[in-house]
């Protein structure tokens, strides 16, 4: 009989704490939809200033038609390219850093830095409402990933050990990335 009543008591525990736990997803993700849609503010380094635009939302089929492989698994399933393998982890040339799947402005050269991580690293974005942050726990450890505002491209990783004045640095793959470049 208390087998019974213990089994029974767990049973509705696990229904009421299984409902509960689903109705909070189903909040959190229609409210995170209602947020996918619409316009948001992002600054424009070719109008030298803030923009209202649109956000992108693209199917998986069109991402991969847009993207090569390498930058899909990077931006879209928040892979991690090999260290010191990435086109800009070196380059010095002057521009801004771009998202490769939306073209929203992320990064001046002008912020880029050698941490001799082996990825492009940056000690400030080029505005705080150009990108967007998460807490990521894979991996088995606490990070903060980075993610463009306008069409949530996983970029990277941003710590608390960079260089001043900011003291963070934005690790970011390359394969996320395209520099438009400034004479």
């Amino acid at each position: 009989m208390r087998i019974a009543k213990l089994y029974t008591s767990c049973l509705i525990l696990f229904c009421l704490t299984d409902c509960v736990g689903s109705q909070a997803l189903e909040h959190s993700v229609q409210k995170k939809d209602k947020g996918a849609a619409g316009t948001i503010k992002v600054y424009s380094s070719e109008r030298k200033g803030f923009i209202m635009t649109n956000k992108v939302i693209k199917t998986e089929a069109e991402w991969k038609e847009l993207l090569t492989p390498e930058q899909f698994q990077v931006t879209r399933k928040k892979g991690t390219e090999r260290a010191f393998t990435g086109e800009y982890h070196k380059t010095k040339d002057a521009g801004v850093y771009q998202c490769v799947c939306c073209g929203n402005d992320l990064f001046k050269s002008q912020t880029k830095f050698d941490s001799g991580t082996g990825w492009p690293s940056f000690w400030e974005p080029i505005a705080k409402e150009n990108i967007r942050t998460e807490t990521d726990t894979s991996l088995f450890m606490k990070r903060v990933e980075v993610l463009c505002a306008r069409c949530d491209a996983h970029l990277g990783h941003v710590f608390e050990d960079g260089p001043a004045p900011t003291g963070l640095r934005y690790c970011m793959n390359s394969a996320s990335l395209k520099l438009a470049k400034t004479p």
